[in-house]
Formats: structure tokens, C-alpha cells, sequence
């Protein structure tokens, strides 16, 4: 018998035991984090795993599969010109528009490919941060200046934290430019410009889906109408992906046919059936996905097509349990807030907004940290913000919380961890938090 294992499971006997045998199930605190655990899992579920994360898989299964090692190398390896990486990865969170979990499955992807630390640290964090909607939400609810803050500590952020990142692990990264002078890249397969119009064609489908709603106020503008309209628009990516399918992929037809057939169909029966409106889309989004696994699984013209599949299964088998963890351990912390709604976690939200008063070291650190933690659905912080703002938050603060909020989350650190190790999600984590910080204090003076 290994004493060392059956300890190990005494242990978590007695841990469950202990837990279950205490569990305060008579205090109302208790009891209302676990109604928002469940809520924000729900909530999760609902509003991010269909629309935002599997869409996200597959986006990130075209990287590993169809983009080659070569293009990754020009532009974000050890060896590429820095101004063109660092520049390229700052600018991407203005295409992408996506939060904090979505941007991991894309990082984790030209990671693996072998993208240089610090670029692919830019990467992260301006996907989430440089949101172009998010930034205009900003301005327009709390303030010009806030907006201006914004874009230019998020761009700065990124840029920043890549370099201190690489210096920090500056001997690795010289092992990776090392190893990679040495590599005899095979040939491109296809014309880059054919893998770009699938890439961006997915981006585009995973961006309008995910539109989010303008102010209550706002019935007239471009976000709008482009809102309103944000289904139609997905529908025509979604054909342009058909096409891509057929021409550059080489699928057959009569499949790609029956996967838009099988996806109208559901459109039809949805529309039927399904009374609630967030419910409603998921139907089709998610037999769209399905029926494009199915097809490129059985593809037996070009083995990269059921490798694209198996890529994004991969992606979703690393990812989804540590941010399923992270998602549970943020709502019982730190409660559930969307459309709206709040529902307290463990740490009472009054807390959060009494800590977080004024534009004292602590109360910038203590909004960066709280910021890192919680999960912030894409333009969800600005309708938080306000009600803290609203209040007694300081400035400061609110800006912290607003460059440390959106690119960092529980699920996310979990994942980095998982992807990087321990020792650089760590620094990863603590020089958004310390910058964050640092910006909040500055900002929090001259405003």
C-alpha cells in the first residue's frame, strides 16, 4: 500500500466531510453566494460558452492548423522586428472586441506556434483591453477623459508589459531566437491572402455575434443600427464562411449545403419554439458549429481540415474546466453582476465601494486587484463602474479597476497559469496589477 496516495485520499475524504458537516446553510450571506454562483454560471453559459468561447476554438484551431509557423514567426517570433510585433498585438484588441476568457484560446494558439514571449504577452492583454466599443462606452457614460485614459494606458500597457516580460525572461527568449534561426520552414500550402479571408471571416462572425447592446438613450447611431442588424450581418459572414469552406478549404458542397440547410432549419424551429431572446440565437449558433465540426471531421480531402477540428477540441479540453473553475470561485467570492443585476458574493459589494473611495495607494491597488479578479463580460465594467463611481469611488480607482479589469479575470489566470506556468503568470499578473495601480494614483491626481 503507498501511504503517500491513501493520505492523500483521507485527506479529501475528511476535506468534503469537514465541509459538508459545516456548511453554514442557515446564513443569509452564505446562501445569497450561491445564489450568485449559480446565477453567474448560468449567466456564463448562456451569454459566452455558444457565442463568444467555441467560436473562439475554432478561431484558434485555424492558427495552429492552417496558419503557418512561418507567418507566426515573421510577425510575433523571437526573432521578428520588435515595432512590428509589439505594434501588431497592441492594435489587435481593436479587431478582436473580445474579453478576457476569449482572447486565451488565440493567445494559447500563437503561443504554441512560437510566437516571442512578449509579443504574445501584448497579445493578451490588449485582445480584452483595446476594445474599440468598450472605449467608446467609456467615453460617452463616464467622461471624455476617462475614454482617453483608457486607450492610451490600455496601448501603453500592452507594449510595456510584452517588453518587461521579455527582459524578465530575456534567457529564454535568447534560447528561443537561438532555436529558431535554425528552422527550415516548409513551403506555404495556400496563398496567405486564403487563410486570411478564413481567419477574419470567423472574427467577424464571433465579433457581430457578440455586439453589444448601446445605451438605453441611443436610437439612432451607427452602434445602433449595427446592433440592431447584428444577426443579418453574422448570417452574410456566415455565408462568406460557406464559401471559404468550398473554395479554399475544398469541402464538398452538397456538405457545406447541408450544414446551412441543418442551421436555417434550427433558425425556423427556434423562432417557433423559443420565447426567450438570449436563449434564441444560441439554438442555431450552436448547430452552426456542430455541422462544421461534423463536416470538416469527415472531410477526407485534405487531412488539415480534421486536424482544424481536433486543434479546437484540444483548445476546448485545456481551457473550459479551469475557466468552469474560475467562474464558480469568482461568483461565491465576488458575487454576480450583469444586465443590471447585482447579487453579492462572500465579500459584500459595499465593501468593495468603501475600499475603493478616494485616490490613496491603497485604494488604487485594492480597485487593480479586485479589478484582476472578477470576470467582466465584454462592456460590462462601464455600467459597473458607473454604479460604483455613483457610489463614492474615486477616479483613480475607477481607472485602475478599468486597465486591470477587462484583460484579467479568475478563469484567466487559471488558464495563463496552465499555459505559461506558474512563475510567468504570476509577473504577468502582478505587473498589470502594479501598473494598473501606478496609472489609477496618476490620473486620480491631475482629475
Amino acid at each position: 500500500m503507498e501511504n503517500k496516495k491513501e493520505l492523500q485520499v483521507l485527506f479529501w475524504i475528511i476535506f468534503f466531510f469537514a465541509f459538508a458537516f459545516f456548511m453554514p446553510i442557515d446564513n443569509a450571506t452564505f446562501r445569497t453566494a450561491i445564489d450568485a454562483t449559480l446565477d453567474l454560471t448560468r449567466w456564463y453559459a448562456r451569454e459566452h460558452v455558444v457565442l463568444c468561447l467555441l467560436p473562439a476554438f475554432f478561431i484558434a484551431g485555424v492558427i495552429s492548423v492552417f496558419v503557418s509557423q512561418g507567418s507566426v514567426l515573421r510577425y510575433f517570433g523571437a526573432n521578428a522586428k520588435k515595432w512590428l510585433a509589439y505594434t501588431v498585438a497592441a492594435v489587435s484588441g481593436t479587431i478582436l472586441a473580445v474579453c478576457s476568457c476569449t482572447i486565451l484560446p488565440l493567445f494559447s494558439s500563437i503561443h504554441k506556434r512560437g510566437a516571442g514571449l512578449g509579443p504574445a504577452i501584448a497579445f493578451l492583454y490588449s485582445g480584452p483591453a483595446i476594445n474599440i466599443l468598450a472605449i467608446i462606452l467609456t467615453a460617452r457614460i463616464l467622461g471624455i477623459e476617462m475614454g482617453i485614459a483608457r486607450t492610451v494606458g490600455a496601448i501603453a500597457f500592452s507594449v510595456i508589459i510584452g517588453i518587461a516580460m521579455s527582459l524578465i525572461y530575456r534567457k529564454e527568449e535568447q534560447a528561443k531566437r537561438e532555436g529558431q534561426m535554425n528552422i527550415v520552414l516548409p513551403p506555404e500550402k495556400r496563398p496567405m491572402w486564403q487563410t486570411s479571408f478564413h481567419f477574419f471571416t470567423l472574427v467577424l462572425i464571433l465579433v457581430f455575434a457578440n455586439w453589444g447592446k448601446p445605451t438605453a438613450d441611443d436610437t439612432s447611431s451607427a452602434w445602433y443600427y449595427l446592433y440592431t442588424y447584428k444577426w443579418y450581418i453574422t448570417g452574410f459572414f456566415g455565408l462568406l464562411l460557406a464559401y471559404s469552406l468550398i473554395y479554399i478549404l475544398k469541402i464538398k458542397w452538397q456538405w457545406v449545403a447541408g450544414a446551412i440547410g441543418a442551421t436555417l432549419l434550427s433558425v425556423i424551429l427556434a423562432n417557433m419554439y423559443i420565447a426567450d431572446p438570449k436563449v434564441l440565437p444560441l439554438v442555431p449558433m450552436l448547430v452552426g458549429i456542430i455541422a462544421l465540426a461534423f463536416i470538416t471531421l469527415k472531410d477526407k480531402n485534405d487531412d488539415e481540415n480534421k486536424e482544424w477540428t481536433i486543434a479546437s477540441w484540444g483548445f476546448a479540453k485545456q481551457i473550459m474546466p479551469l475557466l468552469a473553475v474560475g467562474v464558480v470561485t469568482a461568483g461565491f467570492l465576488l458575487g454576480s453582476t450583469h444586465d443590471g443585476q447585482t447579487i453579492a458574493g462572500v465579500i459584500p459589494n459595499e465593501w468593495i465601494a468603501y475600499l475603493v473611495g478616494g485616490n490613496s495607494i491603497f485604494a488604487n491597488f485594492f480597485a487593480s486587484i479586485v479589478g484582476a479578479f472578477m470576470y467582466f463580460a465584454t462592456l460590462t465594467e462601464v455600467p459597473i463602474l458607473q454604479g460604483l463611481l455613483a457610489s463614492g469611488m474615486g477616479k483613480g480607482p475607477a481607472l485602475a479597476l478599468l486597465l486591470a479589469g477587462p484583460s484579467l479575470s479568475l478563469p484567466n489566470m487559471l488558464v495563463i497559469r496552465g499555459v505559461l506556468g506558474t512563475r510567468k503568470a504570476v509577473a504577468y499578473v502582478s505587473l498589470v496589477v502594479i501598473m494598473a495601480t501606478i496609472s489609477g494614483l496618476i490620473y486620480g491626481y491631475f482629475f
